[in-house]
Parts: structure tokens; C-alpha cells; sequence
């Protein structure tokens, strides 16, 4: 599991990805699902941190779902009201359905095509007949692009800056690469960097939309604020 989501979440991980940023984020998906669906519980798979439950939950009686404890304790303290629970997208199997299920940037760490499909089968198996998810990958192959961007924030006492460098090394398989650099300052002033690399999927669309049609849905796109094309995903009555 990467540094992020282990030892570097506790202390810097709101400060690398401001709770305030996922606002209008949050927004769009509850028009999506309020337009199409008007559900009262949902299942997010792949938290984080519960930045976008922070606002989802006024809305919805949510369970949240996560493989790392760290980013679930995070999101306990944001979100004491909603049920945690400890993990993997892939496998878990709850005792209960859902009239929705949310599942945000976590996909794209589903980097081959086995464990999209387990991901998206556990996602169908977890949702009341008539329910629906709504999967909001990255990109897609048809709308990559290598890039480079930076950011953070400065909290009270503690201040962060990032690097993040996407590119792809083998256009011929389902991953890239996002390599972070993180620029992290104490409260004594005194910097320290740290490396990581996140492999993530990259799937063609005909290949998402294939894999969401086995796992048994219906499905359509809408574009976000971003233009990204995200996936709303029905199960029949």
C-alpha cells in the first residue's frame, strides 16, 4: 500500500487534498443520483479519507468502505455518524444492499482487467434491484495524457507541497504511472521529501463498457466539471 495511505496519512494527508475541494465535486454526483434515482443509502467503495462523504452524507444513510485503516480513521473523524468498514473493493461481501453505491478515484487503482471486473461485480452484487452505481474513473486510454501538476497547503503549523508526474511507459498494457514527490515542513520548520509511485489503470472505453455490461448493468455516461466521462450504472428491477 502506498506511503500516502500509511504512515504519510495521518499527518499530512488533508493538507496534500483540502476538504474543501471535493464541495462541488460532491455536488454533481448528488444531482446525478437525486435526477436519476433519488436514493437513501449508499455504499461508497474506496473512501479514502471521506472527503466526498463529508458532503454526501446529508443527503444519504452511507456505509464506507476502505482497505487502508489509516484513511478510515480519517474519515471517522469527519464522519462519525456513518458506518467503517475495513476493506477491499474486490472481495468484501456485506450482509446487506444498497439502493446506490459510489465509487470515486479508488477505481483507478483497479490496474488490470481482472481486478476491474471484480470490482465492478462486487459493486452489482451489493445494490437493490433497481439501484445503481456510479463509477467516475480519471481517464480512459481515448483521454490520457501525461501531465505534470503541483499543489498542497499550509495548515497551523504544518505546510505541504506535491509534484505529481503522470505518464505512461508502455502504452501497450492497462497501467500508468503517477509518480508523487511530497515536500513536507514540521511545525520546527524542518523539510523533508518523500518518493512514491502509483500504478493505475488504464482501461479503452469499449473495454469499460464491456466490463460493466458483464458484471450485469446498464449503463450511461455523464460529463463532470472536469469533462471527465464518468459511468452511471443500472441494475434491472
Amino acid at each position: 500500500m502506498n506511503k500516502l495511505y500509511k504512515e504519510l496519512s495521518n499527518d499530512w494527508y488533508r493538507l496534500l487534498t483540502p476538504l474543501e475541494e471535493y464541495r462541488e465535486e460532491a455536488e454533481f454526483f448528488h444531482k446525478i443520483f437525486d435526477r436519476n434515482l433519488k436514493p437513501e443509502t449508499m455504499l461508497e467503495l474506496g473512501c479514502g479519507s471521506g472527503h466526498n462523504a463529508f458532503y454526501l452524507k446529508k443527503w444519504y444513510d452511507l456505509t464506507l468502505v476502505d482497505m487502508s485503516e489509516n484513511m478510515l480513521n480519517l474519515s471517522r473523524e469527519l464522519n462519525p455518524e456513518c458506518s467503517h468498514i475495513l476493506g477491499d473493493m474486490r472481495t468484501i461481501q456485506l450482509d446487506k444492499k444498497f439502493d446506490s453505491i459510489f465509487i470515486h478515484d479508488a477505481i483507478m487503482y483497479m490496474n488490470n482487467e481482472i481486478d476491474l471486473k471484480l470490482a465492478l461485480e462486487t459493486a452489482y452484487a451489493h445494490l437493490n434491484h433497481g439501484g445503481a452505481a456510479l463509477i467516475c474513473p480519471d481517464f480512459m486510454k481515448e483521454t490520457f495524457n501525461s501531465l505534470t501538476e503541483h499543489g498542497g497547503s499550509d495548515g497551523p503549523e504544518k505546510a505541504v507541497r506535491y509534484l505529481l508526474w503522470q505518464w505512461d511507459p508502455d502504452e501497450s498494457d492497462t497501467q500508468y504511472n503517477a509518480d508523487y514527490v511530497y515536500i513536507l515542513r514540521d511545525a520546527n520548520g524542518k523539510i523533508k521529501t518523500e518518493h512514491e509511485r502509483h500504478i493505475l489503470g488504464l482501461f479503452e472505453r469499449v473495454k469499460w463498457v464491456e466490463l460493466i455490461k458483464n458484471a450485469g448493468f446498464e449503463s450511461k455516461t455523464f460529463k463532470d466539471q472536469f469533462g471527465r466521462e464518468i459511468f452511471y450504472c443500472k441494475k434491472s428491477e
